[in-house]
């Protein structure tokens, strides 16, 4: 049977430990604060809450993709200790180039690399390389883990609310939100992910109102299914909590004997959404 090795990058919104477990392997996007460049998930200081201070400071704050190298190197590594085939997972391709990082190394990996773009952002990208590594270990190849990630993906819900605009704006991700940018300082925007790409919602006036409203479209869309549910922040753990507590009441039997987990968002994301965020992945099982 083929050793098959699972790649994503740091966007994956992992909780710590878990990559480790299941024998995935991360590959660092980078997070650069003022003049300094940092590996995300790796140097401590691209951590979230340094990112969010960065960004309370008006600090000049960018990521960039792993590079096609950096990928390749990863590649090769995983060919040299045994893998015979390797499937890696990635973010959206509407909003990052890491996906086509992917798609070029592979062109020179040792070994057959299946790339996935998820078109998802945050954990569901990170539940899906979970979905692949669990179908590797119950004996999938590469190609049928990858399909089993895409199908994942696919089924996954992702809404999320920021304080403010202004961080994505100045990341490029908002060219989709122009419509609601001019009164983005008087409203909560809510936001989907979309066909890969990060689109508006609804708008609610403040931020009691966006957690009610994010719950009752996780309740909305679980209907009578059962669910697997994230929910993710940045420098917001209050608000979070508050969040997956309500979620646990009322999908207490879609949920069955999982609970709501929580996450913050590594400093790549937190880098464009800012500090405030609140999201929720939801995905039918």
């Amino acid at each position: 049977m083929p050793q098959v090795a699972v790649v994503t990058d740091s966007t994956a919104t992992l909780a710590p430990g878990v990559a480790d477990k299941h024998g995935i392997v991360v590959v660092p996007m980078q997070v650069v604060i003022g003049a300094h460049a940092y590996e995300d998930g790796v140097d401590a200081e691209a951590s979230p809450e340094n990112v969010a201070a960065a960004l309370k400071e008006f600090l000049p704050v960018s990521t960039s993709r792993p590079s096609p190298a950096a990928m390749l190197e990863t590649y090769r590594r995983l060919a040299a200790e045994g893998a015979d085939e390797i499937v890696s997972v990635h973010l959206s391709a509407e909003v990052s180039a890491t996906y086509e990082s992917a798609l070029l190394a592979a062109r020179d990996a040792p070994v057959p690399v299946r790339a996935v773009d998820t078109r998802q952002v945050g954990p569901g990208t990170g539940h899906a390389a979970l979905v692949a590594a669990a179908a590797v270990a119950g004996g999938a190849s590469a190609e049928e883990a990858a399909e089993e990630a895409r199908e994942h993906a696919g089924r996954t819900h992702t809404w999320f609310y920021v304080d403010t605009l202004e961080y994505l704006r100045r990341g490029g991700r908002v060219s989709a939100l122009g419509a609601i940018v001019g009164s983005a300082l008087a409203v909560k925007p809510l936001l989907q992910v979309e066909n890969g790409r990060i689109c508006p919602l609804e708008k609610v006036r403040t931020s009691v109102r966006a957690l009610s409203r994010l719950e009752d479209l996780a309740v909305e869309t679980a209907g009578d299914a059962e669910v697997d549910v994230t929910v993710c922040h940045l420098a917001n753990a209050d608000a979070a909590a508050k969040l997956a507590s309500a979620l646990e009441t009322r999908l207490a039997d879609a949920l069955g004997d999982g609970g709501v987990e929580i996450l913050e968002v590594p400093a790549v994301i937190g880098a464009h959404v800012g500090p405030g965020l609140v999201g929720v992945a939801l995905t039918p099982r």
